[in-house]
């Protein structure tokens, strides 16, 4: 039996998202055996980026409309600097991400991922990591910032960029499971 049978898992995004921070981590939950649903606040399609240019846009599975935090058992949330910027002015995705804290449900963010954690409300406390540019943002948000592949902190996996993807891949799973 695979680790994560049974699991449905949100990847929340939308356009600007950093392609292989969304398409490693999925091609990682699936291959554990999870059920993953791409989220996003419209439907249709997303755009990814490799870092400034465009990469391949990506189908939206469920809006942010039609979802609630009890459907999933875990949330994933991919950096990219366009993407989280976005989602923090999304009342609804703001809302969908503080649900998992609340209900204790696992979430993991990469790179500047971590940002909407920001605007949720739930780093007060934690230890965690990010893309550099986001330890001052963070530390002021109350969280202990450290530079490490990848960092857990009970149900919250953190990771700063796409060379931590393997690490935060398998903490991910880890924690998921």
């Amino acid at each position: 039996m695979s680790a994560l049978s049974g699991k449905t898992i949100a990847v929340l995004a939308t356009d600007g998202f950093e392609q292989v921070e969304l398409d490693k981590p999925v091609a990682a939950l699936r291959e554990a055996g999870a059920t993953v649903h791409i989220v996003a606040p419209e439907g249709g399609e997303i755009q990814g980026f490799e870092h400034h240019d465009k990469g391949d846009k990506v189908g939206v599975d469920k809006t942010l409309g039609d979802v609630s935090a009890d459907d999933y058992d875990g949330l994933v949330l991919p950096g990219g600097v366009i993407n989280p910027d976005a989602l923090r002015l999304e009342e609804k995705a703001i809302a969908f991400i503080g649900a998992f804290a609340k209900a204790d449900k696992p979430i993991a963010a990469i790179c500047h991922g971590p940002w909407t954690l920001i605007d949720a409300g739930i780093v007060k406390g934690r230890k965690m990591t990010s893309w550099p540019s986001l330890k001052v943002d963070l530390q002021n948000a109350g969280a202990e910032w450290v530079d490490e592949t990848v960092v857990i902190d009970g149900k919250l996996v953190t990771s700063r960029n796409p060379d931590d993807l393997p690490a935060f891949c398998d903490g991910m799973i880890k924690v998921f499971a």
